[in-house]
């Protein structure tokens, strides 16, 4: 899959796509209908599949740290994308000048002239523009205007209700993991390379593998049964995500227990996948109590991963 870092990097050969633009924040199976419909078309007129993201998502940029949660950074979406088929991602740097392109202007000057889009196909939420004066129908009037066809993807629904990161969003934050499993199409899962830590855990007898969550807000904390992904291998664990509020920790933080692993692995990418939520995030009276808990934690997410198996077992049977 081809990556275009913004729009002064298109060039003549990227002239003539079909294209669906938005955050695709999860990637979800909501976003996966649009995508179905994208390289559909993408066969019928014989041209590259492409996406358009921002980064930071507009939302990120215009409201901070109030924001909604990130599902998803730009690498995980980028993998997510390229696993569906899609030919090529256009990563548009959300900035005050891009916010302030007229609607208009975007659609003529880069969608028509720079992109030569045949095809759009976008959300039945879909605004963008200044003011997001830019809807549907304003695509719609430009685009029989300019030979482009613009479709608009209904909602997809699953068990009657809409699929959407906001849906997700409340499920993770309420622990409820299947059920976002269930509009993800796929585990909630975590990834990162594995940085230095305060060597906390190590001292208490649980040593973790520690992740920084480069994110504005987080979508879930609390402690989960983990399964993680080392180079191809899968490995189980116990882990927290949060702000490690027993020593007053401040900044967001994945840190996860492997059992039975005790080799090195740091600077190593991993994905965490979030299985099953055990508990929320506690400040605890002291180290005494805070190992006790770990202890119980660990049995814990032990026993989650054993009834899972058995389970699996006697469903092939």
């Amino acid at each position: 899959m081809e990556l275009i870092r913004g729009i002064h990097n298109i060039r003549d050969k990227h002239h003539g796509c079909v294209l669906t633009i938005g955050n695709f924040d999860g990637v979800h199976l909501g976003h996966r209908e649009v995508i179905k419909g994208l390289l559909r078309d993408a066969k019928a007129l014989n041209l590259p599949s492409t996406v358009m993201i921002f980064e930071p998502q507009p939302q990120e940029f215009f409201r901070k740290e109030q924001a909604p949660a990130r599902l998803t950074r730009l690498r995980d979406k980028l993998a997510l994308l390229a696993k569906l088929g899609v030919e090529r991602v256009i990563c548009v740097s959300f900035n005050a000048k891009f916010a302030n392109y007229e609607a208009q202007d975007f659609v003529r000057q880069v969608l028509i002239e720079k992109l030569g889009v045949k095809a759009l196909t976008v959300g039945d939420d879909f605004r963008f523009g200044h003011d997001r004066a830019g809807d549907f129908t304003l695509l719609k009037r430009i685009g029989e205007q300019a030979n482009m066809a613009v479709k608009n993807t209904d909602s997809f629904k699953k068990a009657n209700a809409r699929v959407s990161s906001t849906a997700i969003r409340t499920a993770l934050k309420d622990g409820k993991l299947e059920q976002a499993k269930d509009m993800l199409g796929h585990d909630y899962a975590i990834s990162g390379r594995v940085i230095h830590g305060w060597k906390k855990g190590r001292e208490l007898g649980f040593p973790t593998a520690n992740v920084a969550l480069k994110r504005q807000v987080c979508p879930l904390s609390g402690v989960f049964a983990v399964q993680v992904d080392i180079a191809g291998r899968q490995v189980y664990g116990v882990a927290n995500v949060g702000n490690k509020p027993t020593f007053n920790g401040t900044r967001a933080l994945l840190e996860v227990h492997l059992f039975d692993f005790e080799e090195s692995i740091y600077g190593q990418f991993i994905e965490v996948k979030l299985k099953h939520k055990l508990r929320d995030e506690q400040k605890f009276n002291g180290l005494d109590e805070l190992v006790q808990q770990i202890q119980h934690d660990v049995i814990a997410a032990k026993q989650f991963f054993t009834l899972s198996t058995n389970a699996e077992r006697s469903e092939s049977l």
